[in-house]
């Protein structure tokens, strides 16, 4: 606009040299002025170039985003900031859902247990309406969808102390001994367990009733005990039982990390186990509910209702509930950084108000409108966002992707997260300049030029 001004100023000055010379000033004034202003009595005529037109307004504002290159730097790098954040918290939260729903779906939805079922006596106590059968784990895993099952119990030792070593210092200070739980040689696998070092009992242990024993990665610190290839013996009272194993991991009854596990047919044999407790099922993904309707049948036909099962659902509200959580976490730290990114631009631009008063004065005397000046800031303050949200979001993305791949997950993005950042920056420029806008449009020509 600067340039149009200038070259319809001019002209009108040379229209009216012209008009001057040919007329005589004393004899015919209003010759002159009529010259000047054509039409006389009527409002003057400006050709349409010398209109504000939106040609005129984006070279104005990409004049000023440009006249100092450190301040646009300083303005574009807090909006870069903000949605790189913005992204960046939104990708990881997009990122980490998914590693918590493929954790959970590896251990939550491929478990089902079952229970004998319970009813409540006449004096408020509870017992058992049926019993599991010590074949159990045989018979669940004719079923489809059951990859392997184990039996799990508690075993009352009556007091007996476990130890280590087997005499018993009346002076030393009094340990709390381990639990004592009894298996089948199929619970580990079904429990998702791993063997530290030794082996799990297996089948023959168990039929025979040997005297051998498992142990719990705590359980095994407790009694002082961390390698088997010197076949070291526990102490359940004045038995002694052999450990060929230690394990850790058990994911679905991280109890047994801090328990002596026997064979079950030892417990049966040594302590009078009675019944199982539990059934462990680890089943194919989808299968639960299948499992949850066959597996009372299989137990027990003529009494399925004698039986309680747990088994997981195709949509799990726990793992939606997680997703939710975090997803708001996420969120609420990146709008505060989006926050502090349209404040930048805000800072920067009333700044800038502040540093050009004479430019808006003097674009104002020289027949610039408040719309146009408010339209000019508004202009820069979009294009600023908007750069910075191209900028912000691929940065947030390429952060994303790459703490992601070193990490070893599997990066989950939004396509539209990055297109709907790059825009969202421009409508936090938008919203940032309006105030800085109005302000410049309200600034009068005369103020502005004498405090200049």
């Amino acid at each position: 606009m600067r340039l149009t001004l200038r070259r319809g100023r001019s002209k009108n000055a040379a229209d009216a040299t012209d008009a001057l010379d040919a007329t005589d000033a004393t004899e015919a004034p209003d010759a002159a002025v009529a010259a000047v202003e054509p039409g006389w009595g009527a409002p003057p005529v400006m050709a349409r170039a010398d209109r504000f037109s939106l040609q005129d307004l984006l070279v104005e504002a990409s004049y000023g985003i440009g006249a100092k290159p450190s301040r646009l730097i300083m303005t574009t790098l807090g909006t870069v900031l903000g949605i790189a954040s913005l992204v960046v918290t939104v990708g990881f939260a997009q990122t980490a859902a998914g590693q918590i729903a493929n954790q959970f779906d590896a251990v939550a939805t491929t478990q089902v247990l079952v229970e004998p079922a319970t009813a409540r006596t006449g004096g408020g106590t509870q017992v058992a309406t049926g019993t599991l059968p010590w074949d159990a784990p045989e018979r669940v895993e004719r079923l489809a969808g059951v990859e392997r099952a184990g039996l799990v119990a508690d075993v009352d030792v009556k007091d007996a102390p476990v130890t280590s070593v087997p005499v018993n210092d009346p002076s030393a200070a009094a340990l709390l001994s381990p639990a004592v739980v009894a298996t089948t040689a199929d619970l580990l696998q079904a429990v998702r367990g791993s063997v530290v070092t030794g082996r799990y009992f297996d089948a023959g242990h168990d039929a025979r009733g040997d005297h051998v024993a498992v142990l719990g990665k705590r359980a095994a610190e407790q009694l002082g005990i961390n390698r088997v290839d010197s076949q070291p013996s526990i102490f359940i009272g004045e038995t002694s039982y052999t450990v060929i194993g230690i394990i850790e991991g058990v994911e679905r009854r991280s109890d047994l990390l801090d328990s002596v596990i026997l064979p079950m047919g030892t417990a049966r044999a040594d302590f009078g186990l009675g019944a199982p407790a539990e059934l462990h099922v680890q089943i194919a993904t989808g299968a639960g509910a299948l499992v949850a309707r066959q597996a009372p049948i299989a137990l027990s036909p003529d009494g399925p209702e004698n039986f309680t099962v747990t088994a997981p659902s195709g949509k799990s509200a726990l793992q939606d509930d997680i997703q939710a959580d975090v997803n708001i976490v996420f969120l609420i730290l990146g709008g505060i950084a989006l926050l502090a990114g349209g404040l930048g631009i805000a800072n920067v631009t009333m700044l800038s108000v502040m540093e050009r008063i004479g430019e808006i004065g003097l674009r104002r005397a020289l027949g610039a409108t408040r719309r146009n000046i408010a339209a000019q800031f508004m202009v820069e303050s979009v294009v600023i966002g908007l750069l910075g949200g191209l900028i912000g979001s691929a940065l947030g993305v390429f952060a994303v992707v790459i703490v992601s791949v070193v990490q070893g997950w599997t990066p989950i993005l939004d396509p539209w997260l990055a297109i709907g950042s790059a825009l969202l920056g421009a409508v936090v420029g938008l919203a940032a300049g309006a105030l800085p806008a109005r302000r410049a449009s309200n600034i009068e020509p005369i103020t502005a030029l004498r405090g200049s």
